[in-house]
């Protein structure tokens, strides 16, 4: 069979994005390795899979597949390319549309600059709904030992867990060493994405995320998000923050506890393609 697919990124996190809205789409590992791999497949950071939906208040299911063949409930900059490839596809032509995923339901709107602003929805604070089983009542930071090595760090869900340490030179993290060492810390049941934060100003930071399931990207939504909750936890930084990532530029914001965080990017289109794939 001929599988139908469009390569696209937001702010360098790339995507291949597939339409089964009209025809369902099987996830087996063996497929989603053929698209992620970059030497001898398509090449990307993530899957992401549009479905019809399945509540009368959603315009479309949205699923999200890892390189190593895990589905997880976010991803911040797949979402704002969804939303453009819904548009460019003729799958609607509505400004704002309603998505729902494994672990949330996110609002994307259309900006006439060409950008997406997403309602990333209300960030969950308490350690159990992280999950993180290292503290059982909510704290702007936490301390582990990560083999003698003691660390202090925010931890929040936008339906996805995420670590936040700060550091003074984000270029100089130890992004690659230390990220997969406490995203499998076991004090985070379903492992965690780590975020390496060098607070700039009150509206201005620079972060590397480890992902879970992918690595280094060059940008997380999510992870920017969390980032920004974490540092205006720590009353670090103001309401709204430009978060510049190693792919481009996003703009947070947040109004404080009980509010959604808005997440403001870019998404483009790379090109389109058909992979001969057996039956």
């Amino acid at each position: 069979m001929k599988l139908s697919f469009t390569k696209m990124h937001g702010a360098g996190n790339d995507f291949v994005v597939i339409d089964a809205t009209r025809a369902p789409f099987r996830p087996t590992p063996a497929l989603l390795h053929k698209l992620t791999d970059r030497r001898f497949g398509v090449g990307c950071d993530q899957v992401l899979v549009i479905e019809a939906p399945t509540a009368p208040d959603i315009d479309f299911n949205y699923r999200i597949f890892n390189a190593d063949g895990s589905e997880v409930g976010q991803c911040g900059n797949g979402s704002r390319a969804l939303a453009r490839f819904v548009r460019e596809r003729g799958l609607s032509d509505k400004d704002s549309i309603r998505v729902r995923t494994s672990t949330s339901t996110l609002e994307l709107r259309q900006l006439p600059d060409g950008r997406v602003r997403v309602n990333m929805g209300v960030p969950r604070l308490a350690p159990a709904q992280v999950p993180f089983t290292g503290a059982a009542a909510q704290a702007p930071l936490y301390r582990l030992e990560l083999d003698g090595q003691p660390l202090e760090f925010g931890a929040v869900s936008m339906g996805n867990p995420h670590a936040v340490l700060e550091v003074p030179d984000v270029d100089a993290a130890p992004v690659g060493e230390l990220g997969p060492r406490l995203q499998r810390h076991r004090a985070f049941p379903e492992q965690v994405n780590v975020g390496f934060l060098q607070i700039q100003g009150r509206d201005h930071v620079r972060l590397r995320v480890y992902e879970r399931g992918a690595g280094e990207t060059l940008a997380c939504g999510s992870g920017a998000c969390a980032a920004v909750v974490a540092g205006r936890l720590w009353d670090r930084l103001g309401e709204k923050v430009d978060v510049e990532v190693r792919g481009g530029m996003l703009t947070i914001e947040w109004a404080g506890e009980g509010q959604p965080v808005y997440m403001t990017g870019p998404a483009e289109t790379v090109f389109t393609g058909e992979l001969e794939w057996p039956n």
